[in-house]
């Protein structure tokens, strides 16, 4: 398994990881319907992001990478932003906010994603990259302790309405 970015040769892939969130957990799978309305802008919009190009207010350059597997498949997308230079990141959303697929999850692809991610932001520069979870989300919160993951405390989400840990994880000494 590899991080990819998302190019035109996946499109088939990407539409079966939009229809298994979209079976399975519809809230999360509305973050990636723009792809099935008009997937090359979205790819195109993918990449401009994670140059800085085009972005939204607010929004820092922020790097997608999609979990693919060796048969090909997409099981996860994980997206490291370059900085958290607002209050919204530094507090609440991090550097690094991942999704496995319903039908992938509890098969230790988020932990082997989220290890190849920080190789990838330590090519961003990114010493330690702050990843959040949900405080009742366990299974996340497992991934970022079997990463290192050192526990900064709890915060309370206006935007998510919920309680949401923080942990550190070091990117500079991530396996390579």
């Amino acid at each position: 398994m590899e991080l990819v970015p998302l190019c035109a040769n996946l499109e088939a892939q990407f539409e079966r990881f939009y229809n298994d969130f979209v079976a399975h957990d519809p809230s999360n799978g509305e973050f990636y319907a723009q792809g099935m309305s008009d997937f090359l802008s979205y790819v195109l919009e993918l990449d401009d992001h994670s140059r800085g190009v085009n972005l939204p207010e607010d929004y820092v350059p922020c790097t997608t990478y999609w979990l693919k597997l060796d048969d090909g498949e997409l099981a996860g997308a994980i997206r490291i932003r370059h900085n958290i230079d607002n209050p919204f990141l530094s507090n609440e959303c991090g550097h690094i906010g991942y999704d496995i697929a319903p039908s992938q999850r509890r098969k230790g692809y988020a932990t082997k994603m989220l290890e190849l991610a920080r190789i990838k932001a330590a090519e961003l520069g990114i010493d330690k990259a702050l990843v959040t979870a949900d405080l009742d989300n366990i299974g996340s919160r497992k991934v970022i302790e079997a990463n290192d993951g050192v526990f900064d405390g709890i915060v309370y989400s206006g935007v998510f309405e919920s309680d949401i840990t923080r942990y550190w994880v070091s990117c500079s000494d991530s396996p390579q």
